[in-house]
């Protein structure tokens, strides 16, 4: 069994719903979903583009998929993230943008936020120590000779090349696309999520998805609300 700390809106959140549409898997509950209307790809289109994207849930990844270190418990990694919660204030993305980077399409940041780069830096350093040390074969996994030397030094010491300095808060929407595609992919992506991303999004709470085996969609095991008692973070 695998474990993530990532950010996903609350479960009824029209922004997460609207997601889950997209993606076709619901992570909260698992059950498939129809996808939504759009004048520019159809269902199966859809589901072609979001096929690699579709088993991880809708979700900005704060700390990549880990297995418990030795002699620590699903329940002590529970417990230290609402311990985190209810300490740690919601930051706001005043807006979110739709950019392809890498080749996927993904929701980010308008603006930069250096409360947000602080909030997912303190997430990537409070919890490693219920991270087991990647072995041979998962660095391997993660092609490291791509990497630069930064990168690869955040590998090794944290587990994910892209924290810190490399880091780049996105949530998903679809798989590399090629570029005879972009064009279509990024209109149906617009048409669909433009009214959704109008608003400003909180980043309120934080979700623990786990891979229950290797290769399995991720679920949302358990949903932690950050202390909405304090002052907001913003950029």
């Amino acid at each position: 069994m695998r474990y993530a700390i990532y950010f996903t809106p609350e479960q009824n959140d029209p922004l997460t719903r609207l997601a889950a549409d997209w993606l076709g898997r619901d992570p909260f509950t698992g059950a498939a979903t129809k996808p939504p209307a759009s004048t520019v790809l159809s269902p199966a289109e859809i589901a072609f583009h979001t096929a690699s994207a579709r088993r991880y849930g809708f979700h900005a990844t704060l700390k990549a998929p880990f297995r418990l270190a030795e002699g620590e418990s699903q329940a002590d990694l529970e417990a230290a993230m609402a311990e985190f919660a209810r300490a740690t204030a919601p930051v706001v993305i005043p807006r979110l943008v739709i950019k392809q980077m890498d080749g996927f399409f993904a929701l980010v940041p308008g603006e930069e936020n250096p409360g947000l780069q602080r909030f997912a830096d303190d997430v990537v350093t409070s919890f490693d120590r219920f991270r087991a040390p990647l072995s041979e074969t998962d660095i391997e996994r993660r092609n490291p000779d791509a990497l630069s030397p930064a990168e690869f030094r955040n590998l090794y010491q944290w587990g994910y090349p892209y924290v810190f300095d490399a880091f780049r808060f996105h949530m998903t929407l679809t798989g590399r696309v090629a570029e005879n595609d972009s064009a279509r992919v990024r209109r149906a992506v617009d048409e669909v999520f433009r009214a959704a991303i109008a608003r400003p999004v909180t980043v309120a709470g934080l979700a623990l998805f786990v891979e229950r085996e290797p290769g399995a969609p991720f679920m949302v095991q358990s949903y932690y609300a950050l202390d909405a008692r304090r002052d907001r973070k913003t950029a």
